[in-house]
C-alpha cells in the first residue's frame, strides 16, 4: 500500500501530524530513525514565516533526511502565497495547509478549523497557495466547524479541484476540540468524495485503532500525532503491523538511550534555557514508561542544567544495563 503526492511515493502511508510545538527537527529525526512514510513539521503562521525570528527559522529547519513537509496557516491569500513561496525556497518539498486547528488563538484569527465555517475563503487561499507553490500543496481539515455544519467532503472537493494533491483529516468538528471520539467512518464519506489520498488523523494510539480506523474509513493511510508522544517508535511499529510483520519494542534503558539522544539533539538546537523549556514536555511523555514516572518529573521538570536533567535519565531509564538501540528491532 502506497499513496503518491505530487511526485513524491509514500510506501508506507503511516504519516507523523504536524504538532505546534513538538514536531520540530529533533523530534522529527528521532520519528525517522525507527522508520515513518512522512513527516511534517510544526505549523507555522503565514505572517510569521517571513519574519526571521529565530523561533520561526527554528520551525523551518531542515530535519536532514526524507521528503520534508511544512504546515503553514492563516487567513491572508496574499501573505500565505508568499509564506509558500518562501518555505519553498528553504527546502519544503511539500506545502500543506492548516485548515484543522481548533485552538482559539488560531480560530480567532479567522484561520485555521475557522476557515471550514467560510468556504470562500477557503477557496481563495487554496489558490493562492497551489498556485504560488512549485511543490505539491496538501490539505489538513476537521470534518467541519461543528456537527451542523460537518462540510469537510465539500471542503475536499474544492481542493482537489484546485490541485491539492492529498487531504487529511482529523474526524472531530473544531467545537469537539479534543473531547469524545473521532470519527473515522464520516471519513469514508470524504474518500469518496474525492480521487486524491485521503489520509484519516485522530486517536490513533494503538496498533488495533490504525487497522479499524483504516477499516471504518477506506483512508489510504493514517496519520498520527498524540500517539507518538513519548513513543518515537509507534509510526514504524504500526508500519509493521500493517505489513504483517513483528515489532520489538523498545526496552527501559534503550528508552532511556533515545530519550539522552532526543534531549542533547534539542538542547543543541538553540539557546540553552528556552530549549531546556522546550525538553520538558518530552521528558514528561518518556517518563511514562517508567515504574515511578512521578519520582522522574520530579527531578527532572523544573531542572534548569542540562547536565542535571542528562544524569537523572541515566539514572532512572538505566542506560547501559541493556544493548543501545539505534533503531527499532523488527523480528
Amino acid at each position: 500500500m502506497s499513496i503518491f503526492i505530487g511526485q513524491h511515493q509514500i510506501s508506507d502511508p503511516v504519516l507523523l501530524a504536524p504538532m505546534s510545538g513538538i514536531t520540530d527537527a529533533p523530534f522529527r529525526r528521532m520519528v525517522k530513525r525507527f522508520g515513518v512514510g512522512l513527516a511534517f513539521a510544526e505549523m507555522v503562521a503565514g505572517r510569521h514565516v517571513l519574519s526571521g525570528q529565530d523561533r520561526t527559522n527554528r520551525m523551518l529547519r531542515h530535519d536532514g533526511s526524507g521528503v520534508q513537509a511544512i504546515q503553514i496557516a492563516g487567513r491572508d491569500p496574499a501573505i500565505m502565497a508568499d509564506a509558500a513561496r518562501f518555505v519553498v525556497d528553504q527546502g519544503a518539498d511539500i506545502v500543506d495547509i492548516n485548515m484543522g486547528c481548533p485552538a482559539k488563538q488560531v480560530t480567532g484569527g479567522y484561520a485555521g478549523s475557522a476557515l471550514m465555517r467560510d468556504l470562500d475563503q477557503a477557496r481563495r487561499i487554496i489558490a493562492a497557495v497551489a498556485g504560488a507553490s512549485r511543490v505539491p500543496v496538501t490539505l489538513k481539515m476537521r470534518t467541519g466547524w461543528d456537527d451542523a455544519s460537518r462540510n469537510a467532503p465539500e471542503l475536499a472537493r474544492i481542493a482537489e479541484d484546485l490541485g491539492v494533491q492529498m487531504i487529511t483529516v482529523h474526524g472531530r468538528t473544531r467545537c469537539q476540540f479534543y473531547k469524545g471520539r473521532a470519527d473515522w467512518r464520516f471519513i469514508s464519506d470524504v474518500k469518496q468524495a474525492v480521487r486524491i489520498p485521503v489520509v484519516a488523523n485522530g486517536d490513533i494510539t494503538t496498533v488495533a485503532d490504525a487497522q479499524t480506523c483504516l477499516e471504518q474509513s477506506g483512508a489510504d493511510g493514517v496519520m498520527i500525532g498524540r500517539g507518538a508522544q513519548g513513543r518515537p517508535w509507534f509510526p514504524a511499529q504500526v508500519i509493521a503491523a500493517l505489513q504483517g510483520q513483528a515489532f520489538t519494542l523498545p526496552t527501559i534503558p534503550e528508552i532511556g538511550e533515545l530519550l539522552l539522544a532526543h534531549y542533547r539533539d534539542l538542547i543543541d538546537s538553540g539557546d540553552t534555557w528556552p530549549m531546556v523549556r522546550i525538553a520538558r514536555k518530552h521528558l514528561g511523555w518518556y517518563a511514562a514508561h517508567l515504574d515511578d514516572p512521578r519520582a522522574f518529573r520530579t527531578e527532572v521538570m523544573t531542572a534548569e542544567d542540562p547536565e542535571v536533567v542528562l544524569d537523572a535519565i541515566d539514572r532512572h531509564f538505566s542506560v547501559g544495563t541493556d544493548l543501545s538501540v539505534s533503531q527499532a528491532r523488527a523480528a
